[in-house]
């Protein structure tokens, strides 16, 4: 990164560009308006996604709406009433994903195109072949909103023939003091700056944008999307509450400590009686540990079931479906409850209820700890067995008679399976809603 004195940057509308139909030579079209723009080595055509998906026919009718929009979807965002959030096949997060009623004939709808960096490269080459210009760069653009901010701008959504961020980490500002963060999103601020040109009613579907210092390797749209495991923001509160599923299989790693932590920092949020904090939580993520725990837990069951008369193929095949999902989770979590705050009745109904209103606030804690998991893209689930063995599972852990165990929370890195996707929110039965008059 050198200190000279910016040059200017220019924006060149293509104009007299007609109506695009499907089928269309794209790269002619524009060649034709191009060439009066005498396009120079280092420029960069920046043009509107809507034209690119007219060309390549991606277009349907607008009664096709809510079908195209959950065809496009791999991941649901955020929503509210109609409008809705997600994350597209291709990877953006954008609304509706992508499909998009403006600057098409009505009764129709155009979808963003299928693999829009191959179509930035096609574009690149056939551009580049057509003017006799070696570096040129090409952007294909649509409109987005931004979270925390108001109203829309250009992002770019197909990037060829330059790099689409600059990464400036290691080297100096104009003051001499190392940048430790900075990675410029340069195919965004060429998109974004496309805009004050074409915008939604000039007719101008395309830019040359002249004077853009963007040094480095041909890079791809792709290299603009943030990591999930970077993602601070990656779903709506309501959002992951319907998204959170039940995962009896993990990927490969470990779970932060810190992620524990935090979780069970949420967990201790949950409603609590009488101003008690009537819970605890062992954690367990040494193979020793958890060893212990899984083999005292599978001796108290397998006692049981021969009590039961159950046959000892059968108590194995149970034990080891069990082992098959606690025996390879990385953390193993023991959620407990102690009844010591509670009030103390003569009558058995009122005496109840404060157990009740106590093992209540326990279930509240650990559905908001496997909430705070999956919030930090932790697959977890909720397994009761440490209800059964009450004496075995304290004395594995070490763990006073006054408290009571609920269950355990085996969880680990979120698996890549399909499978274990987000699910979708779940239809409302009548009898679940109702409203009393």
């Amino acid at each position: 990164m050198t200190h000279e004195r910016p040059a200017p940057v220019s924006l060149l509308p293509v104009e007299g560009v007609p109506e695009i139909r499907a089928g269309d030579d794209l790269a002619a079209i524009l060649l034709d308006r191009l060439r009066t723009l005498d396009v120079q080595d280092g420029d960069v055509v920046v043009v509107t996604q809507k034209v690119v998906s007219k060309a390549e026919g991606r277009l349907v009718p607008e009664t096709e709406r809510a079908a195209q929009i959950a065809a496009e979807t791999t991941r649901v965002v955020a929503r509210r009433g109609d409008l809705v959030i997600v994350e597209t096949t291709h990877g953006f997060v954008c609304a509706n994903g992508g499909v998009d009623a403006s600057n098409v004939d009505t009764g129709m709808l155009s979808l963003l195109p299928r693999d829009p960096d191959g179509s930035a490269e096609r574009l690149r080459a056939a551009l580049s072949d057509g003017l006799g210009v070696e570096r040129l760069g090409v952007v294909i653009t649509d409109t987005f909103g931004r979270p925390w901010r108001v109203g829309l701008v250009n992002v770019a959504i197909g990037v060829a023939g330059l790099p689409a961020v600059l990464d400036l980490r290691g080297s100096t500002d104009a003051s001499g003091r190392t940048l430790d963060t900075t990675v410029v999103a340069v195919a965004d601020e060429i998109a974004a700056a496309s805009g004050l040109v074409t915008g939604k009613a000039t007719g101008v579907p395309a830019v040359v944008a002249r004077g853009v210092r963007a040094d480095g390797g041909p890079g791809s749209a792709r290299d603009l999307m943030r990591a999930a495991s970077e993602d601070l923001f990656r779903e709506s509160p309501l959002q992951a509450l319907h998204a959170r599923r039940t995962i009896r299989a993990f990927g490969d790693g470990e779970v932060p400590t810190e992620v524990v932590a935090e979780a069970i920092a949420a967990a201790c949020t949950a409603p609590a009686p009488h101003h008690t904090r009537p819970w605890r939580f062992s954690v367990l993520t040494s193979g020793p540990a958890k060893r212990a725990l899984l083999a005292a837990m599978a001796d108290a069951w397998r006692t049981d079931l021969r009590r039961d008369g159950t046959s000892e193929k059968v108590i194995s095949r149970r034990i080891a479906k069990s082992d098959a999902v606690l025996g390879v989770a990385p953390v193993l979590i023991v959620p407990w409850v102690s009844f010591a705050g509670s009030h103390r009745y003569e009558d058995e109904e009122r005496a109840e209820a404060e157990r009740t209103m106590f093992l209540l606030s326990g279930g509240a804690a650990i559905q908001t700890l496997l909430l705070a998991l999956h919030a930090q893209g932790v697959a977890s689930c909720w397994i009761s067995s440490t209800l059964f063995c009450q004496e075995e599972t304290r004395a594995a852990l070490g763990v006073d008679d006054g408290w009571t165990a609920l269950g355990i929370v085996a969880c680990g890195p979120m698996p890549t399976d399909p499978a274990h996707a987000p699910r979708p929110r779940p239809p409302i039965d009548p009898w679940s809603f109702a409203t009393a008059r």
